[in-house]
């Protein structure tokens, strides 16, 4: 890209830290694309601001590990937060070996008899979606000496237009609503329990919290006070500019005082947000119509899933909404799908083949959600160190894609 087309007309939070970098465009251009960039700078940031929660509050922040699990980083995220969540054997096993010493806490839908023992050796805390799956391993967690907890479901949906990610949308499989704990949940089961986990929000403010621990009050005020700990999950966006970061430490202190529990908070995107890139190039510029649309090397569909699926558009360097600049494109990936769109921007200036294009905030659900549909390579990974340098930590091959998916004749 050229430097008019890279320029800092509009800047946008997740170019905030690269932006403090002079020579990031000259240095981006040298490496081979796609590749994720995961800056050091901005982990650090967002590490602080989730400490200071720590600090005034203390309650204890766990990395979701489903939105980043990049293990390279986590001895530096080791020193902001209190361990790691995970979601089933393999996430609890990565966090219990790349983070030592930090708490391992996990909770699953339902959890496989298979597993389970192995699984007992790595977590601290086992949280269990159900009566059922309580009854079934409670008993053999407790003689492990886990602290146990269940799942509640306060029925109370705070979010709109991304129903696939609302725990609370009728229906739902996750939680236990009122009614099935009156149900089922005898006093031989609240006894066992240390502590209620809930989960609701996707990428909210403390407002939709506040909202959420009402209800949560509401339906289960009588238990609130025999349990040890209440974990208030995840889709906190503490890291984001806006973010009303007194209003959440208000909330922890006025629950810890009232119901006399430990406060576990457990945010992915909070660790992680703005604190990535996604290096492509276009390949090809074709026209349909009044559409012209630029062919990149990286695709939405392997490469930044979650643009099909929340679906949402991520950020370009230097680019803007379509219309707003000279020339609008609509940028889509290489696969045979279709619908591998990642959405129409504008720029100042025309874009030709090869001309360098900078994705952000591509450090959460990415890199652990990509895949090699359509024999796609991996994007390799970067680390953007404090002093700047970049420093290549991966090298995927064709390997990489051929081992998922059969066994290598000898």
């Amino acid at each position: 890209m050229s430097e008019e087309q890279m320029s800092e007309k509009t800047p946008h939070p997740a170019f905030e830290q690269l932006q403090k970098e002079i020579n990031f465009k000259e240095q981006f251009s040298q490496i081979a694309s796609p590749a994720y960039i995961i800056d050091a700078c901005q982990l650090r940031k967002n590490g602080e601001i989730l400490a200071s929660v720590i600090a005034h509050t203390g309650c204890k922040i766990l990395l979701a590990q489903k939105a980043f699990s990049n293990y390279d980083f986590y001895e530096q995220v080791s020193a902001y937060v209190s361990g790691t969540e995970a979601s089933g054997l393999y996430e609890a096993r990565l966090g219990a070996e790349e983070m030592p010493g930090k708490e391992v806490h996990v909770f699953s839908a339902a959890y496989r008899e298979d597993e389970f023992e192995e699984l007992l050796t790595y977590a601290d805390h086992i949280v269990f979606n159900s009566p059922a799956q309580l009854k079934k391993y409670g008993k053999r967690a407790k003689e492990h000496n886990k602290s146990i907890g269940i799942r509640i479901n306060p029925e109370c949906s705070t979010q709109s237009g991304h129903e696939i990610y609302d725990p609370c949308a009728p229906g739902s499989r996750l939680g236990v609503t009122r009614q099935v704990w009156d149900q089922e949940m005898t006093e031989e089961w609240v006894e066992l329990l240390d502590g209620l986990h809930f989960h609701t929000l996707c990428e909210q403010d403390a407002d939709a919290l506040e909202v959420t621990l009402e209800a949560v009050e509401d339906k289960f005020s009588d238990v609130l006070p025999r349990m040890k700990w209440l974990n208030m999950g995840g889709g906190h966006h503490i890291t984001r500019t806006d973010y009303d970061i007194a209003r959440l430490e208000r909330l922890i202190c006025e629950i810890q005082s009232r119901w006399k529990v430990e406060v576990y908070l457990e945010p992915g995107e909070a660790v992680a947000l703005n604190a990535g890139y996604l290096v492509s190039r276009v390949l090809d510029v074709v026209t349909n119509g009044e559409t012209k649309i630029a062919i990149l090397d990286v695709s939405a569909a392997c490469h930044m899933p979650d643009v099909i699926e929340m679906p949402y558009m991520p950020p370009v360097y230097a680019a803007e909404e379509a219309g707003k600049q000279r020339y609008t494109y609509r940028l889509a990936g290489p696969s045979c799908l279709s619908g591998d769109v990642i959405g129409d921007y504008s720029f100042e200036e025309p874009l030709h083949a090869g001309d360098v294009l900078i994705f952000g905030d591509m450090a959460i659900y990415s890199t652990c959600k990509n895949n090699t549909f359509n024999g796609m390579a991996l994007p390799n990974i970067y680390r953007k160190c404090i002093n700047g340098e970049l420093e290549k930590l991966t090298d995927f091959t064709y390997a990489d894609f051929k081992m998922r998916l059969g066994k290598e004749k000898q």
